[in-house]
C-alpha cells in the first residue's frame, strides 16, 4: 500500500510542478494573473507561478506579417477599384497587448483593412496609381495610431495590387497604344527635319563653293 500512497505523491508532485514552471522565451513576455488579477510581466527564461492560484498568458514580440484582405473601394473622382495591401506590426508594450484589447492581431487586421478604404476613397485614381509611396505613408500613420493604446507598433503598410474594371483597363490600354504612336510620330517628324537640314546645309555648301562639283 505505502508504494500507492508514494506513487500518488508523485504524480501530484509532477502535475504541480508542470503548472508551475514556464518558460518563456526570448522573443516572448508573459502576463501574469493571480486570482484573476493582473500581476505583471515576466520572462525572458524559467518562470514559476503558483498552481491555480496564477496563471500566465504568453505575448509574442516579433514583428508580424499579415496580408490585408481585397477591398473594394470607390476613388474621389468615382472609380471602383479593388485594393489590397500588406501590414507589418509588432507588440512593444505587452501589458497593454493583454489588458486593453481582446485580440490584437484580429483589431489591427480590421482596423488595416476599414484605413485602407477610407483613404483610398480620399484619393483619386491618378494618386492611387501614381504616388503609392505617399498612399502608404498615410495608411501607416493612421493605423499606427489607432492601434498605439494596445501596445502595437505599426512599422509599414504597402499597397500590393490595384485592380481596375476592365473597361478602365482597355481604355488605358488604347491611351497607352495612342501615346506611344503619337511618340513615334513625333520621333519620325524630327528624324525627317533634321535630314532635310543636312541636305540644305549640304545643297549650301556646294552652292557657295562650285568647285566641289568637279
Amino acid at each position: 500500500m505505502n508504494w500507492f500512497v508514494y506513487f500518488i505523491i508523485a504524480v501530484v508532485v509532477i502535475i504541480l510542478l508542470s503548472a508551475a514552471i514556464k518558460i518563456v522565451r526570448e522573443y516572448e513576455r508573459g502576463g501574469v494573473f493571480r486570482l484573476g488579477r493582473f500581476v505583471g510581466l515576466r520572462g525572458p527564461g524559467l518562470v514559476l507561478i503558483i498552481p491555480f492560484v496564477e496563471n500566465m498568458r504568453k505575448i509574442d514580440l516579433r514583428v508580424i506579417t499579415m496580408d490585408v484582405p481585397q477591398q473594394e473601394c470607390i476613388t474621389v473622382d468615382n472609380v471602383t477599384v479593388r485594393v489590397d495591401a500588406v501590414i507589418y506590426f509588432r507588440v512593444v508594450d505587452a501589458a497593454d497587448a493583454i489588458l486593453k484589447v481582446l485580440d490584437y492581431i484580429k483589431a489591427t487586421s480590421l482596423l488595416a483593412a476599414t484605413t485602407l478604404r477610407n483613404v483610398v476613397g480620399q484619393s483619386t485614381l491618378d494618386e492611387l496609381l501614381g504616388q503609392r509611396d505617399r498612399l502608404n505613408e498615410k495608411i501607416q500613420g493612421v493605423v499606427d495610431e489607432g492601434t498605439n493604446p494596445w501596445g502595437v507598433k505599426v512599422s509599414m503598410v504597402e499597397v500590393k495590387d490595384v485592380q481596375l474594371p476592365q473597361t478602365m483597363q482597355r481604355a488605358m490600354a488604347a491611351q497607352a497604344e495612342a501615346e506611344r504612336e503619337r511618340r513615334a510620330k513625333v520621333v519620325h517628324a524630327e528624324g525627317e527635319a533634321q535630314a532635310a537640314e543636312k541636305l540644305a546645309q549640304a545643297a549650301k555648301v556646294i552652292s557657295s563653293q562650285p568647285s566641289a562639283l568637279q
